[in-house]
C-alpha cells in the first residue's frame, strides 16, 4: 500500500508541494538568518514527496528551549498559512473514502509543519 499510495500521491500534486517547499526553502536560504527556516521546509519537502513511507519524531539532539523559540518564530512566520492548508486538504479528502489516507497524510504534514524544529523524518520501518 506505502509504495502504490506514494505514486498515487506524486500524480496527484504530492511532487508539486514537494517542489514548493524546496522553491520556499532556495527563498529562505538566501538570507543567512532564514537558513535554519529554509532547512527545516526542506523537512517538509522530504515528507512532502513521499509521506507514506516517513513518519516525523522527536530528535534526542533536541535542543529544548531553543528548539520552542524557534518554533513559535517559524510559526507565526510562515507555518500557520501551511498548518492551515493542509488541514483544509486534509478535510477536502476525508469527504471521500477513497480519499482518507490522503487526508491522514496531509493531516501527518500538517503536526510537523505546526513545529518542526526538534524532529527528524525517518523511514516508517527504522527505528
Amino acid at each position: 500500500m506505502r509504495t502504490l499510495g506514494n505514486v498515487i500521491w506524486i500524480i496527484f500534486g504530492g511532487i508539486f508541494i514537494a517542489i514548493e517547499y524546496v522553491v520556499a526553502s532556495i527563498g529562505l536560504m538566501i538570507t543567512i538568518i532564514g537558513i535554519p527556516f529554509g532547512l527545516q521546509s526542506l523537512k517538509l519537502a522530504e515528507m512532502a514527496l513521499l509521506p507514506f513511507n516517513k513518519r516525523a519524531v522527536q530528535s534526542d539532539a533536541a535542543s529544548g528551549c531553543l528548539s520552542l523559540i524557534m518554533n513559535i518564530i517559524w510559526f507565526f512566520i510562515g507555518g500557520l498559512p501551511i498548518v492551515l492548508t493542509h488541514l483544509l486538504f486534509g478535510v477536502l479528502f476525508y469527504v471521500t473514502i477513497i480519499g482518507i489516507p490522503f487526508g491522514n497524510q496531509h493531516f501527518k504534514l500538517m503536526r510537523l509543519a505546526f513545529s518542526p524544529f526538534g524532529k527528524v523524518v525517518i523511514n516508517r520501518g527504522s527505528n
